[in-house]
């Protein structure tokens, strides 16, 4: 699936600029620092995903909230500045909150462990981004961060099959329509605004803001795939850990603006 969506992407975008000329041209050391970007980003869908095949919806978003915690080490790290205690702590709640899961079902601990590493690798990609491409327009960092997760996948294709022989790589129908879906609007219209975002505004501020996504994702899957009775009590103490911790992210953030249009 992430094999196919960052194809389509890619084809779709640079149809796009094709018929609009508009096609980026940049240094070849940016480009290729670009696509290592688009590798990183390429090894994070795969754990997202893989956390969701092998627990299920609320597992792998509620994992994916950890985000907030890596960023708040990798982005100082990169930036050599000094860690903020106020960001590690907020997000150390989200991190009490994913301990708790942990527990909950022997059944999903590999689903858990591939969340976190999704995490990790979306804090990586986003700090990347927010590094290399603060500087250069956005349709160019997401063009070429999509060939570069398109072409490391393309490369491990034959591994893959190896290990998962009985693989179908054929989408049908309804999977084509689900596809193009997911690289027009939700890859190419998203991506694009984040890209845009992180000129301004930090990469931790960015990743918190993504641990939103369990509490709508959840809701979702309760409706729609009834994973509600799948779920317990750690369970749910784990996500009111991480609610709590986007809910005062959330007052820091609006104290802070408030004090800034005082001036």
């Amino acid at each position: 699936m992430v094999w196919y969506r960052m194809l389509l992407t890619s084809l779709l975008f640079l149809g796009y600029l094709w018929t609009t000329g508009k096609i980026p041209r940049i240094p070849l050391r940016d480009a290729a620092k670009i696509a290592c970007l688009g590798m990183l980003l390429a090894l994070h869908w795969i754990c997202f995903y893989g956390s969701i095949k092998y627990a299920n919806v609320s597992v792998g978003v509620v994992c994916f909230a950890l985000n907030g915690f890596f960023a708040a080490i990798f982005e100082p790290v990169a930036s050599r500045r000094p860690i903020s205690s106020r960001e590690l702590c907020y997000s150390l709640i989200s991190v009490c909150g994913i301990a708790m899961m942990f527990h909950f079902d022997t059944y999903y601990r590999t689903g858990i462990i591939l969340g976190v590493l999704s995490a990790a690798t979306a804090a990586l990609h986003v700090v990347g981004i927010r590094h290399i491409g603060r500087n250069r327009p956005a349709t160019p960092v997401f063009l070429y961060q999509m060939t570069g997760g398109f072409l490391l996948l393309t490369l491990l294709v034959p591994a893959y099959l190896a290990l998962f022989p009985e693989t179908t790589l054929t989408p049908t129908t309804g999977d084509i329509v689900y596809l193009l879906l997911l690289a027009s609007i939700c890859t190419i219209g998203l991506f694009i605004l984040q890209i845009q975002a992180l000129q301004n505004i930090s990469a931790f501020t960015v990743s918190l803001s993504y641990n939103l996504e369990p509490v709508y994702s959840i809701a979702l899957a309760m409706i729609l795939f009834n994973e509600a009775k799948e779920l317990g009590a750690p369970f749910a103490v784990g996500l009111a850990c991480i609610v709590v911790s986007v809910s005062l992210q959330s007052l820091y953030a609006l104290r802070q603006v408030r004090s800034v249009t005082a001036r």
